[in-house]
């Protein structure tokens, strides 16, 4: 039952004018709303640009085929990156990017958005730019970007200082980048879709700097290497004084980094002891002491006389005494005193015996046509190996004894054979003092290390039983595997040339055994050259087998194939 009001109306309720007017502002935003879709519906607001493409007022579909077309160009040209300091492009399809015209279209139209953005849309026709949608497959970018590392990323170089014929020159450091592949994934894309005309993309790269920098080299060169260099070093020592030069100084300077970074120079005393230029200097100020000199009496060996002390300079000493003069300047100044210790000599009267230089182990002569040439190149080569001692275990090299065969070694121009044929060079001759100590080294028994033999065969030599030198390219080289020590004892005249090897024997006999000639073939004929042309008569090419024999007690212990293969000796005229 109602309850009545006074006057016997029924009750009303009241409605708060603000409830009012909030319910017809709710009423108002919906028709809004609705007006805005009708008005609207699926079509782009006005001033709607994608990349600068202008889709404003069109429908979605018709958005979309636009896109899809003017984005096309957009989308297959190359992106300019920059890798570092380097500068490169990349093809956007390779990279695995692409332009989703479809939801770029359907983001343009607005169409999913709230509904003030709706009604916005009655009062407003500003549409404003919008990004394209970007597909990315990151497999593909990953690809790419590695291609690019590959191709740009540079390793770290310290920077250095190197000497080249006696003056200083540096090496500029180097900063390290690697492409960091996995960030520069987004930039690309982030490129991609906001790409401006001739702006190149900045790729996120790693950098590492050197420790050895651009400032350490320029205090080093200052400091250091170039007054090293600016004149020859004076030492003296016991009265006398030899110079070392700026080119050997060059030859075993290097500056190398320490642990901060900082070069630090390094004096390589002990080459510099052996320098080719250098080591004669300080023979001529020092006295080296002398081994004890022996020869044969028959069979067996005897001392002609005992072995000396001299003085040396060892490689610290020379080491201590050049390096703090480096950095000084002038004559006076880079002028100082080396020490030397007394050096005993190797071989002595009482040491003979015991190192087993006892008798003679083997033996050779080769003999040669007489020429001024000769005696002078196969004199000197055997005077610089006679009296050399091959302790057990160690291994003798003909170049190290003689050196280079040059004038200001002793040695003339003689006749050598040089691409299968004879010419004028220095040390011609020379071969046959190492043919006459491979046979020593043959029948003492020891071990080859290095040999080879004349292109073509040489009648006076034992075939397959020769040698021929070469500096810097072949040398003769054999190991002392008998247990003792081994001298090589040398004389030379103007025909021949003798090579003994005394010690201890190991084997009672070594044997040559020759084998027949094979693979022969016939030589040719040419021409010699125009100038200093060398004669030279027709001679076959073949293989040929030497066993060489170990003999014990009267019975083969074993025996070793040395082969040969003899190229043929063309006939060379001189008309």
């Amino acid at each position: 039952m109602h309850s009545a009001h006074p006057g016997g109306s029924p009750l009303r309720r009241r409605i708060h004018p603000a409830a009012a007017v909030g319910g017809a502002a709710v009423l108002g935003a919906g028709a809004l709303y609705v007006a805005g879709l009708v008005l609207t519906g699926d079509e782009v607001p006005s001033g709607t640009t994608v990349r600068g493409i202008d889709v404003g007022g069109l429908s979605e579909s018709e958005a979309r085929t636009k896109l899809e077309k003017e984005l096309a160009a957009a989308a297959t040209t190359p992106l300019t990156v920059t890798i570092g300091d380097k500068k490169d492009t990349i093809d956007p399809a390779a990279a695995g990017l692409s332009f989703d015209a479809a939801k770029t279209a359907a983001e343009a139209t607005r169409s999913d958005k709230d509904p003030f953005t709706v009604i916005g849309n009655l009062f407003s026709s500003d549409g404003g730019p919008v990004e394209p949608a970007v597909g990315v497959d990151e497999d593909k970018a990953r690809t790419a970007l590695t291609a690019l590392a590959k191709k740009h990323d540079r390793t770290v170089r310290d920077g250095s200082i190197t000497f080249s014929q006696g003056e200083a020159e540096e090496v500029r450091p180097v900063t390290g980048q690697a492409l960091d592949v996995d960030d520069a994934v987004g930039t690309l894309r982030t490129a991609f879709t906001e790409a401006a005309p001739g702006t190149p993309a900045a790729l996120p790269v790693k950098k590492t700097e050197p420790k050895t920098g651009a400032e350490e080299i320029d205090r080093a060169m200052r400091e250091i290497a170039r007054p090293a260099v600016s004149g020859p070093v004076t030492l003296t020592t016991g009265g006398k004084q030899f110079t070392v030069t700026t080119g050997a100084i060059g030859r075993h300077l290097t500056l190398r980094p320490d642990g901060d970074g900082k070069l630090v120079p390094k004096l390589d005393g002990a080459k510099l002891l052996k320098d080719r230029v250098i080591a004669p200097n300080i023979a001529a100020a020092t006295q080296e002491p002398k081994d004890a000199v022996l020869r044969l009496n028959g069979a067996k060996v005897e001392v002609v006389s005992d072995g000396t002390p001299g003085q040396e300079i060892t490689a610290k000493a020379l080491t201590d005494a050049v390096l703090p003069l480096l950095t000084k300047e002038g004559t006076a100044a880079r002028t100082g005193p080396v020490a030397t210790v007394t050096a005993q000599p190797e071989l002595t009267r009482a040491s003979a015996a015991q190192l087993g230089l006892v008798e003679k182990v083997s033996s050779f002569t080769a003999t040669f046509e007489k020429a001024a040439y000769r005696t002078i190149n196969i004199g000197r080569a055997a005077e610089l190996i006679n009296g050399s001692t091959v302790m057990p275990g160690e291994t003798w090299s003909f170049n190290d004894t003689v050196g280079e065969r040059t004038k200001e070694n002793g040695f003339t121009d003689g006749i050598i054979i040089l691409n299968d044929k004879y010419t004028k060079a220095a040390g011609g001759g020379v071969s046959t003092v190492a043919t006459a100590v491979f046979n020593a080294m043959f029948f003492a028994g020891v071990k080859p290390v290095e040999y080879g033999a004349h292109s073509f065969y040489i009648e006076r030599y034992p075939e397959g039983r020769e040698a021929t030198v070469a500096w810097g390219s072949l040398d003769l080289r054999f190991k002392n595997d008998t247990g003792k020590a081994v001298q090589i004892l040398t004389s030379a005249d103007d025909t021949s040339v003798t090579v003994t090897f005394v010690g201890t024997k190991k084997y009672d006999e070594i044997k040559a055994e020759k084998g027949p000639r094979t693979n022969v073939k016939q030589p040719g004929t040419r021409p010699g050259a125009e100038k200093d042309c060398q004669p030279q008569t027709p001679l076959e090419g073949f293989d040929v087998t030497v066993q060489r024999i170990f003999m014990d007690n009267g019975q083969e212990v074993k025996r070793e194939p040395f082969k040969t293969r003899y190229t043929p000796r063309d006939e060379v005229t001189c008309d």
